[in-house]
């Protein structure tokens, strides 16, 4: 009976001293600064607004980071940063993407339009002209994803690609308030100017929403 007790009394003993050992290396470890890792860098050449752009970017790089902090394009805004508000949708190849949610090095060779790119003061794109006549904004923050979306969604709608609400998956849909809801549901206006984007939409697609 007594060796065991004093067998118990040695475990203790060895579990006290590896518990303050480890106690030390932690709080050594705890204050020694950690060092940053050495960013991955690659050649990225793509085609952005109709110039070409060739850079060497860290490959953590964001398609949303670059154009605004590398080629100064802050036309593209960052929201929510998760892809579910749609303020940084801009047109890749021809299809609307969330860039925050794209990085650069996915998108080698492609062709990327911005807000800046559909058209400027003086020059606007029939949808920019619309959202302006049909007061298809408010704040303004959310608009040029707004934009970037509905000219892709017309071209989703002309090319016959169907939505969660098109009645058929043969017939060509068609421009409808119910589609042009559906096709912009990922685009959050925290203003609440989705009738007045419906109604902009329409009159591009040359209809009645």
């Amino acid at each position: 009976m007594a060796g065991d007790v004093e067998l118990s009394r040695r475990g203790v003993l060895m579990v006290g001293s590896a518990t303050a050992a480890l106690t030390a290396v932690s709080s050594a470890d705890a204050q020694a600064p950690l060092s940053e890792p050495a960013p991955t860098l690659m050649s990225v050449s793509l085609e952005v607004n109709g110039a070409s752009q060739s850079l060497e970017i860290d490959t953590r790089t964001t398609l949303l980071d670059l154009l605004r902090e590398h080629l100064h394009l802050t036309g593209t805004k960052k929201g929510c940063d998760h892809g579910q508000c749609g303020a940084c949708t801009v047109i890749v190849d021809g299809q609307r993407i969330n860039a925050c949610l794209s990085l650069t090095v996915m998108n080698e060779g492609a062709k990327v339009t911005t807000i800046e790119g559909l058209g400027q003061p003086g020059d606007l794109h029939p949808m920019q002209a619309a959202f302006i006549k049909h007061d298809g904004y408010q704040c303004g923050y959310c608009t040029p994803g707004q934009i970037c979306s509905a000219v892709a969604v017309l071209d989703e709608i002309r090319a016959g690609v169907p939505s969660h609400v098109s009645a058929s998956l043969m017939d060509r849909p068609r421009v409808t308030n119910e589609e042009i809801r559906e096709r912009m549901s990922g685009n959050i206006c925290r203003c609440g100017a989705y009738s007045n984007i419906a109604e902009a939409m329409a009159e591009v697609a040359g209809g009645r929403a």
